[in-house]
């Protein structure tokens, strides 16, 4: 097959990894950094464009979409999709997991445990919503990020209201959830491959640090996942239509809470924390997403 990876930056260890397992199965793969792929959009002849050139022969593609670019990105991996183009990462899925408000509405309107969260425009009411999740401190969160940027905690409501006038004057929309201090800075991440976990792990933060993390200093061990914790997981994945996903769970004491829904997990951690070779399983998802597709 000719395997088309989207990434920004071929030297990430994502890419890299799963460019190597690619090639280890004999498939010709290409990276390109679809903020530069251009689309033309034609209801004879639909083209995506790379460099002046028209793309052809690709048979899949797998997206590594960042936050920053997840808009352009979803428009790239919509083109691929109308050309007949399989993909790992939907464009649909991919824009349902990044809005985090909107996965938190899916996850719990379809009965999956999620942290109370709460969102507003109207600065007057906040005090009242504070009062709606529980005691402080919550965390506020702008709606699309990643790796825990744009993640705080306010310790009480002077400083949720100062956050929630800062966020609002930068005009960035921001959710407010209740932070479980039970779980001391750990949530599990469970590695979702074509509707299979393949791995697990739990990430513990730094002293000091309620983000977990691992390139803010957080550590990881391999670990054991209660059942309801994968059924809850592959509830997810399949809710947002993912077919690579990684979600992240934390231990409350009301029970496990789904936290995030991953388009574009990192390999890097989870593959040396578990000693899994992940992108070999992506590999194997993107072969049987492609026969499939030829049928």
């Amino acid at each position: 097959m000719n395997v088309a990876v989207l990434s920004r930056n071929p030297a990430l260890y994502s890419t890299q990894s799963i460019v190597l397992a690619l090639r280890k199965r004999q498939h010709r793969v290409r990276v390109l950094d679809h903020m530069q792929c251009d689309l033309v959009v034609d209801s004879n002849n639909m083209e995506v464009r790379y460099d002046g050139y028209r793309l052809h022969d690709i048979d899949a593609i797998i997206p590594r979409i960042g936050a920053s670019a997840t808009k352009y990105g979803a428009a790239v991996i919509r083109q691929f999709e109308a050309m007949g183009v399989p993909t790992t990462v939907p464009s649909e899925a991919l824009m349902k997991s990044r809005d985090k408000l909107r996965c938190l509405q899916l996850l719990a309107g379809a009965g999956i445990e999620v942290p109370i969260s709460a969102f507003t425009n109207n600065m007057a009411v906040l005090n009242g919503l504070l009062n709606r999740i529980g005691s402080m401190p919550v965390i506020l969160k702008l709606l699309v990020s990643t790796q825990g940027m744009g993640v705080l905690k306010a310790d009480d409501k002077q400083q949720a209201n100062s956050m929630m006038e800062a966020f609002q004057r930068l005009q960035q929309d921001a959710l407010i959830q209740e932070f479980i201090g039970e779980v001391n800075g750990a949530d599990i991440r469970i590695f979702i491959v074509d509707g299979e976990i393949v791995a697990s792990m739990e990430r513990q933060a730094m002293a000091g640090e309620f983000r977990s993390n691992l390139h803010l200093g957080a550590s990881s061990k391999p670990v054991e996942i209660t059942k309801e914790e994968a059924e809850y997981a592959l509830k997810a994945v399949d809710l947002i239509g993912l077919k690579v996903a990684g979600i992240d769970i934390l231990r409350s004491n009301r029970g496990p809470l789904v936290l995030e829904v991953n388009a574009s997990p990192g390999l890097e951690g989870i593959e040396t924390t578990t000693g899994i070779d992940i992108a070999s399983r992506i590999v194997a998802c993107v072969e049987r997403t492609a026969e499939a597709n030829d049928n």
